[in-house]
C-alpha cells in the first residue's frame, strides 16, 4: 500500500513573529496520523499573496493532501480566498448555505450584520464547501491534478470541528489508507537515555511494521508503539503483544498504560479507590490545583487547596508553627510536612500534597539555592513523607517539574499505602 503524504500550511504574520503559537499544525498532524496519513512538511507562510501561491505550488509537487489554515476572516489581511482563486484559476461566488450560516450566527448573538461579515459566504467557484458549525468562515475542499486541498479557518475551535466533520471523512472517502494502531504508556522518574538503554534489546527486536517513539516531557517519558498494516486485526494483535512486553520492562517507572497525563493517572487512581486529596501550595501557586481541576469529574476526589504563598498564611490558616518557620524557614522539610498534615485534616481528605520552594530567578541563598524544593505527601492516619528536590532551570520549568514530581510522589505514596 502506497504511503499517503500530507503538507500543512499555516497562514498569518502573527505566526511568524511569535505573537501567536501554532497549535493548529500539531492538532492536524495528530488527526492525520490516526488515520494513517504521513505529514511530510509543516510550513508557516506570511499574509502574502505571492508567498501563498508559491507555497501551494511547492507542496503540490510532493504531497497527496494539503491542509491550509488561516486567512479566511472578513478583514483586509485575510487573503487566502483570493489567493486560492488565482491558484485554481477561478473566481468567488456566493454559497447560499454559507451566507445563511453567517446570518443565523449574527441573529442569535444579537450583533449587527455588515457587508464585510456577509462576504464570509463568498467562496471559490470550484470548491466543495465544508459547513462550519462553529463559526462564520466555511471550510473548502478542492481537487486538482490528483492532490486534495483543504482550506480551514485559523480559529482553533472552528478548525478542529471541521477536521472531524469534513476533512477526515473526505480523506477516508478519497484514499485507501492503512490501518494504524497506537499504544502509549507513561513513565516517570527515569530519564530518556536511561530508559533507552533499558529497552534497547526490545527496540532492536521489534518487527518491521512496528516503530517505537520516545516522547520526553518534564520529568516524564511517554513510549509509543505504532503499527501500520493493511491487516488491522493482525497489526492490533502484534502491537498488543509487544506492548505487554514493553510494560514489563519499564514496570518500575510505569505511571499509566494509556495515553493520559500524570494528573489524570492520579485522579483515576483515587477514583478507583474512592479516596480524596487536598493540596497546600506555596511555590507552585495553585498550579497543582489547576491541573487537577482541569480534569472532568475531579470533584469526586479533590476537596480543595490552600495557596499559602506567605508565611502568614502558612501560620494562620494552615497552622504551621511560628517556631518551625523561624528555625527552619518556609522551604524546609519541617514546614512542608506540617503543611501537608494540616491541610489533610483541614479538608478532611484521605491524602494531602504540599509544596514549598524557591523557583527563581531570585530568592536563593548558599544554603538554599534557586531550585530548592520540598514536597510532602500525607495520609489521614498521620503518615507523612517528604522529599527535597534540586531543580536547575528557569522559574517556569521549575514550577512544571515540581508539579509533576509532586503528582508522582502522591501516586507512589497511594500505592504504598495500598500494599501496607
Amino acid at each position: 500500500m502506497n504511503q499517503i503524504n500530507a503538507s500543512i500550511i499555516t497562514i498569518g504574520d502573527e505566526l511568524l513573529i511569535g505573537q501567536t503559537i501554532d497549535t493548529n499544525s500539531a492538532f492536524i498532524a495528530q488527526e492525520l496520523n490516526k488515520i494513517g496519513v504521513w505529514v511530510m512538511r509543516r510550513v508557516a507562510v506570511a499574509d502574502s499573496h505571492e508567498a501563498i501561491l508559491n507555497t501551494l505550488s511547492d507542496e503540490a509537487k510532493q504531497a497527496d493532501i494539503i491542509i491550509i489554515t488561516g486567512g479566511l476572516g472578513p478583514t483586509a489581511d485575510d487573503i487566502t480566498k483570493p489567493a486560492l482563486c488565482d491558484y485554481f484559476n477561478t473566481e468567488l461566488r456566493e454559497d447560499e448555505a454559507a451566507t445563511e450560516n453567517v446570518k443565523t450566527i449574527f441573529q442569535k448573538s444579537g450583533r449587527p450584520l455588515t457587508e464585510r461579515n456577509l462576504s464570509q459566504g463568498l467562496v471559490p467557484a470550484n470548491c466543495i464547501v465544508l459547513p462550519n458549525a462553529r463559526g462564520t468562515a466555511p471550510g473548502m475542499y478542492f481537487q486538482n491534478d490528483g492532490v486534495s486541498y483543504f482550506s480551514l479557518p485559523g480559529v482553533p475551535h472552528e478548525m478542529r470541528g471541521l477536521m472531524h466533520s469534513g476533512v477526515v471523512p473526505k480523506i477516508k472517502e478519497t484514499f485507501q489508507l492503512p490501518a494504524v494502531v497506537h499504544r502509549t504508556l507513561l513513565t516517570a522518574g527515569i530519564g530518556e537515555s536511561f530508559l533507552a538503554d533499558r529497552i534497547q534489546d526490545f527496540e532492536n527486536a521489534l518487527p518491521g511494521p512496528i516503530k517505537l517513539a520516545y516522547l520526553p516531557a518534564y520529568g516524564m517519558v511517554r513510549l509509543r508503539l505504532t503499527g501500520r498494516s493493511e491487516n488491522k486485526e493482525a497489526i492490533e494483535q502484534e502491537v498488543a503483544k509487544n506492548f505487554e512486553e514493553l510494560k514489563s520492562l519499564v514496570n518500575e517507572w510505569l505511571v499509566a498504560d494509556e495515553d493520559i497525563s500524570i494528573q489524570e493517572a492520579v485522579v483515576k487512581l483515587l477514583k478507583e479507590r474512592k479516596q480524596t486529596v487536598a493540596t497546600a501550595e506555596s511555590c507552585t501557586g495553585g498550579a497543582i490545583a489547576q491541573l487537577i481541576t482541569s480534569i472532568a469529574g475531579a470533584s469526586a476526589v479533590y476537596n480543595g487547596t490552600v495557596v499559602s504563598y506567605s508565611n502568614e498564611v502558612k501560620e494562620n490558616i494552615l497552622g504551621v508553627g511560628k517556631e518551625t518557620l523561624q528555625q527552619y524557614g518556609a522551604v524546609s522539610e519541617q514546614t512542608v510536612t506540617e503543611m501537608a498534615g494540616s491541610v489533610c485534616r483541614l479538608m478532611k481528605t484521605d491524602y494531602a500534597l504540599a509544596t514549598s520552594g524557591i523557583m527563581g530567578p531570585d530568592g536563593g541563598s548558599e544554603e538554599k539555592p534557586v531550585g530548592t524544593v520540598w514536597i510532602a505527601v500525607a495520609h489521614k492516619n498521620g503518615k507523612v513523607k517528604a522529599q527535597k528536590m534540586a531543580f536547575r532551570f528557569d522559574r517556569f520549568r521549575n514550577i512544571e517539574l515540581t508539579t509533576h514530581t509532586a503528582f508522582n510522589m502522591l501516586r507512589r505514596f497511594i500505592m504504598e499505602e495500598e500494599v501496607n
